[in-house]
């Protein structure tokens, strides 16, 4: 069968990769077709446009690129039309995704979002032009069957996708752990701290200057920046250059958070993968000033980690805009790396987190499964 599917982020990218490999195992003749990243291309799609050309982050920046993003939707209306696949596929990016979804509905496709947007958060008159356009939709945070039950939509819960991929990375370490048994181990290590930026420039530029900064309290300390594969060296060589005690690593978070003590986070997916990898973590934001009271004034939501937005209350502290500043970071990094107490309450709370998410199973294969399973049955009647 043929399969289009469409991510715009390197989250979505990394959980597109992962139910293109459980598609592959259950539809052998699978032939796929994606907008996403690296990790798509190399599980066995063919690669039609990366999102580092498609990601534009706050009210401002989409605005200023609009020409672009309209262009990108005109040339992925005709594409999906030449390559007339039996579903097309939409993984969050709902700015992009929710307007394609509606064109592939009135032209005849099948449609499946896996990783429903949060329209919870905002927009959530969004859940109108879903129910009319999305035939099935596959949610992977636990209250959102709840949300979707209020406007009368049924769903399918499938489990978060970063239970297996945080697994899969343990089971890595605990091999390469046995394989460098006898050497010698390092006693009295000075800590260790990840600075998780993001992957956007726009991002970046706002928040790792600030977290830089924090560098200058904590000179017996080791930071390290996590860089994302889409940017190029020299970007981020720019902020970091004046600094003693940074390191830059590119492409390996997930190996710099199993050897951390602590993390400085962007909102976003990268603070439920600091949590579930039991990293001690501040959860880091700053936007344009525009950007961020048009934001303030149409998001609905408590909290904008999800670690806390999934346990329903503050479990890691979150600095907002003009609470984002060194002196602040400096209070908050001091007591997650020597607070036993808060480190031992943190603890308790990502184990509580862990099994949350557990229980809906392995989401990639259960989401492969029920696709798999909807598209043969269609295509059947």
């Amino acid at each position: 069968m043929k399969y289009y599917i469409i991510a715009g982020e390197a989250s979505g990218d990394l959980h597109g990769s992962n139910l293109i490999k459980e598609l592959k195992k259950l539809d052998a003749t699978a032939d796929i077709r994606c907008w996403g990243g690296d990790m798509m291309e190399s599980a066995g799609a063919t690669l039609v446009k990366h999102y580092r050309d498609l990601a534009f982050m706050g009210f401002i920046e989409v605005v200023k690129n609009l020409p672009t993003i309209f262009q990108n939707m005109k040339f992925c209306k005709k594409d999906i039309l030449s390559f007339n696949p039996d579903v097309v596929i939409f993984i969050d990016y709902p700015g992009f995704n929710i307007p394609i979804a509606t064109f592939a509905k009135n032209n005849g496709f099948k449609t499946v979002y896996y990783i429903s947007p949060q329209v919870w958060a905002w927009k959530e008159g969004r859940v109108k032009t879903l129910k009319k356009v999305i035939d099935k939709m596959l949610v992977i945070l636990p209250f959102e069957k709840d949300f979707y039950k209020k406007w009368d939509y049924e769903v399918e819960y499938v489990g978060h996708p970063l239970v297996e991929v945080v697994e899969e990375s343990r089971r890595c370490e605990v091999r390469g752990a046995k394989l460098t048994a006898g050497q010698p181990s390092t006693v009295n290590r000075q800590p260790t701290i990840a600075l998780l930026p993001g992957s956007r420039k726009q991002e970046i530029s706002k928040k790792l200057p600030i977290m830089l900064e924090v560098c200058k309290f904590f000179p017996d300390c080791r930071f390290v920046v996590a860089q994302a594969p889409s940017l190029g060296d020299e970007y981020i060589l720019q902020f970091t250059d004046q600094y003693s005690n940074v390191e830059i690593v590119k492409g390996k978070t997930y190996d710099l958070l199993m050897k951390s003590d602590a993390a400085l986070v962007t909102s976003g997916t990268a603070t439920l993968e600091t949590a579930l990898f039991g990293i001690p973590e501040v959860v880091c934001y700053k936007g344009s000033p525009v950007s961020y009271a048009i934001a303030k004034r149409v998001i609905k939501v408590k909290y904008i980690s999800l670690v806390n937005l999934i346990m329903d209350k503050m479990v890691v502290t979150e600095l907002i805009q003009d609470e984002l500043t060194p002196l602040n970071l400096k209070k908050e990094l001091e007591s997650l790396l020597y607070d036993p107490q808060r480190r031992e309450k943190l603890a308790k709370n990502y184990k509580e987190l862990w099994e949350i998410l557990s229980k809906g199973g392995h989401a990639s294969e259960k989401a492969a499964s029920s696709i798999w399973h909807f598209v043969r049955e269609q295509k059947i009647t």
